[in-house]
């Protein structure tokens, strides 16, 4: 369960970020939005 919030949160923020950043600020957004959402999933206990 942990993988599949943690793959669409992933997509979900890059995604936002793609549409809303320049594309250098989207791609430099990408390890972040990494921490986020592996933070989101694993450590936050919310799922």
């Amino acid at each position: 369960m942990e993988r599949k919030i943690f793959w669409i949160s992933f997509t979900l923020l890059g995604l936002v970020a793609d549409f809303l950043l320049p594309i250098w600020w989207a791609l430099a957004a990408t390890v972040p939005i990494c921490v986020a959402s592996w933070w989101i999933a694993y450590r936050s206990d919310w799922f």
